[in-house]
């Protein structure tokens, strides 16, 4: 039975999805309102999305295009505990298509976004912190991203278990950590499939 916290933030991310189409927009239009040419690897907005009352934090970012990959980029999601010049602990990924759609949540290996490491307990602890209510770039993208966490909080807690996991049974070059390794990059993920209609 679905509990009623999440039930809400699926209805509040249909919600943001429908508002922005009724405009012609989606999340990832949106995102870019402004920005007259999309680079890879670039963080949009420049700068990053900061909420100093929530101390969340993110950005946008896709890779060059490849055949066959549904997947536009992602928002990398972030929680600093201590303020805008505390420590910074990456939570999980959000991948969405070339219309936003959501496709799916995947954590990454630390030096893919060079966050400060914290163990699987920890960053669990931070998940429901992640709330984002700013007027930039978008309020409502930050609700639908704010939306996410709630909707899929138990699955995000268990992507970051899964990281640890694959984590410790890595191995990897010697004289390299598991963190270090750029052999590997996506430590775990999760495909959507429950958001009909997005």
């Amino acid at each position: 039975m679905m509990s009623t916290a999440r039930e809400h933030a699926l209805n509040e991310i249909a919600f943001c999805e429908t508002i922005l189409a009724k405009g012609g927009l989606n999340v990832l239009s949106d995102t870019f309102r402004g920005v007259a040419d999309i680079e890879a690897w670039e963080h949009y907005p420049p700068g990053d999305v900061f909420d100093p009352a929530s101390n969340a934090q993110w950005f946008y970012h896709c890779h060059p295009a490849s055949e066959g990959s549904a997947e536009h980029g992602h928002f990398h999601c972030f929680l600093r505990p201590d303020g805008p010049d505390g420590a910074i602990h990456h939570l999980v990924a959000i991948g969405v298509d070339a219309h936003g759609r959501l496709l799916r949540l995947f954590t990454v290996n630390q030096w893919v976004v060079g966050d400060d490491w914290a163990d699987a307990d920890k960053t669990i602890g931070l998940i429901n912190r992640f709330d984002m209510q700013m007027p930039s770039p978008s309020y409502l993208v930050n609700r639908w991203l704010t939306a996410i966490f709630v909707a899929y909080e138990s699955e995000i807690a268990a992507l970051i278990r899964a990281r640890d996991a694959a984590l410790a049974a890595h191995i990897p070059p010697a004289g390299i950590l598991a963190r270090e390794d750029r052999g590997l990059e996506i430590t775990s993920e999760f495909a959507i499939t429950l958001l009909s209609g997005s």
